[in-house]
């Protein structure tokens, strides 16, 4: 059997996220939605996005990259979310059947 690994980026509220205006949120969002975009057209995002109905309001959304965890966390890092300290990341790797999300993932395994 083989396996493909991709590499899961969880984003969280932290509870000391700072406090900014609407107009400086609005703003921060455009810059995060448009870097995640650049990171898609690029490859190393698969797909992403946010969550509504979590039953923790923390959890904000989800990215799954085809990069390994160094490179997931170092493109994460670099986020103006992120940056701003709105959002705080999660990395690991997450394993599935190969080809269940298509071609290129981080690393494939076969396992005896």
């Amino acid at each position: 059997m083989k396996l493909d690994a991709y590499t899961v980026v969880f984003l969280r509220r932290p509870a000391d996220a700072p406090e900014m205006s609407d107009e400086e949120l609005d703003a921060l969002q455009k810059r995060h939605l448009a870097y995640l975009g650049r990171l898609r057209e690029e490859g190393h995002i698969v797909v992403n996005g946010p969550f509504e109905d979590q039953p923790d309001d923390s959890l904000r959304g989800l990215s799954i990259f085809r990069t390994s965890v160094e490179e997931a966390r170092r493109l994460s890092s670099e986020d103006p979310s992120v940056k701003a300290g709105r959002l705080a990341v999660e990395v690991f790797t997450w394993w599935m059947p190969a080809g269940a999300l298509g071609a290129d993932p981080a690393k494939t395994i076969e396992l005896e």
